[in-house]
């Protein structure tokens, strides 16, 4: 004899009623209301909205650039965490490091350029993906603070892409490190003081790449992730995504 197979509904009316009930506040719903009330009652599905217009869910029209974006961050601080394991922040054994990740450590080379990548592959997501945005018109009423939080996330994407980039300690990292930390000294008033804050003192250096090393593995990613989750609410409190046309 074949083995049953339970539904969901099945599977959760044979909790015990206490587990049920506690877990399942609202019970399996059956209707609209009784489907609203359960996502209101639930963290998960409650940071997406209760109804969206069926043309936001067309493949054509959002490319999905948003959820790729997203996936690939988490990928990135996947890949991130398994890299600091081995990644020593020291002018003398960063670059080492790194030879070690390549060459000793068990798919270590994999894992870097998996790594680096999801992070080419980042930028340009979140670059395309602002690009949608502006050419379907979602940043407009009542979208507009939501669209200066993408724009923030787009910032941080490319901090995140900037700081990461001298972590290796080669060569190539040391000399672009060098010359955009002088362009940024260029800027008004600030460019100087913005530069040292970086390097923390006037060479690349020690300072430079521990600084460096905090805020690509701590400071930068914690924003992106409180920014990411203010930007879904909003997508859910602004009525989901836009319309085609604007609304």
């Amino acid at each position: 004899m074949g083995r049953k197979v339970w539904s969901l509904r099945e599977a959760v009316s044979r909790l015990p009623l206490n587990v049920r009930d506690s877990i399942f506040r609202q019970g399996i719903p059956t209707t609209d209301h009784e489907r609203a009330e359960a996502i209101f009652g639930n963290f998960f599905l409650h940071l997406h909205p209760v109804k969206v217009h069926r043309n936001t869910l067309r493949v054509g029209y959002t490319l999905g650039l948003g959820l790729i974006s997203l996936y690939l961050f988490v990928m990135l601080a996947g890949s991130g965490i398994l890299l600091m394991f081995y990644y020593v922040p020291s002018t003398d054994l960063a670059y080492r490091s790194m030879k070690d990740l390549e060459y000793v450590v068990s798919f270590g080379k994999v894992l870097r350029n998996i790594h680096r990548w999801a992070a080419h592959a980042m930028v340009i997501s979140v670059f395309f993906h602002m690009c949608r945005v502006f050419y379907t018109g979602a940043y407009k009423a009542p979208r507009e603070f939501n669209w200066v939080i993408g724009l923030s996330l787009l910032l941080l994407t490319l901090f995140l892409s900037f700081t990461g980039y001298l972590l290796p300690w080669d060569q190539l990292a040391f000399w672009a490190i060098t010359v955009g930390t002088s362009i940024a000294s260029y800027i008004p008033w600030i460019g100087e003081k913005l530069r040292y804050l970086l390097l923390g003192g006037n060479v690349v250096g020690q300072s430079a790449l521990l600084r460096f090393y905090v805020f690509h593995c701590v400071v930068l990613p914690l924003l992106m992730g409180l920014l990411i989750g203010v930007h879904f609410w909003r997508i859910r409190k602004d009525g989901g995504l836009s319309r085609p046309g604007g609304s």
